[in-house]
């Protein structure tokens, strides 16, 4: 398995703590917010390859809605929809919207950390799509790609 960064985002703070904790002892880089607004901030600033996100949060922002803003700022990296409150509804909902699964409180670490790395691979795997798609561009058409760059720079 690969090196890569997971966001926890959950109300509850020990929840949190804990599986930040545990995910780092693991080899796992995580971070953790308390609330879908935080983890908006926190994407603007730092790149996530993974996000385990709680469905059912008090407040401004539910899961579903966070999902929705995290694909449209970061639309490769791949979200794990988490519940206590298990809703047919919201698993479908969450799919639609670009979900990598969902899981239920409480979660087997082990499992937890399983799918995770199936998440990440995913987003792995598109990334390399890209990137030799970005290669074979360039080798094609050096000089497009290079005043593409420039114009995005721009």
């Amino acid at each position: 398995m690969h090196y890569f960064r997971a966001l926890v985002v959950d109300d509850e703070e020990d929840f949190v703590e804990a599986t930040v904790k545990r995910l780092g002892k693991r080899g796992i880089d995580a971070e953790g917010v308390l609330s879908g607004e935080q983890a908006l901030e926190l994407i603007k600033k730092k790149r996530f390859d993974v996000v385990l996100l709680d469905i059912k949060m008090p407040g401004g922002m539910d899961g579903i809605e966070t999902l929705r803003e995290i694909k449209k700022m970061a639309p490769l990296t791949e979200v794990i929809l988490l519940t206590g409150h298990a809703s047919v509804e919201s698993s479908i909902e969450g799919m639609k919207l670009g979900a990598f699964d969902y899981l239920l409180k409480p979660i087997k670490l082990e499992d937890l950390i399983a799918k995770l790395a199936e998440a990440f691979e995913r987003k792995d795997k598109q990334d390399q799509k890209i990137r030799s798609t970005k290669i074979k561009e360039l080798l094609r058409f050096p000089g497009r790609v290079l005043q593409q760059e420039k114009d995005e720079e721009k």
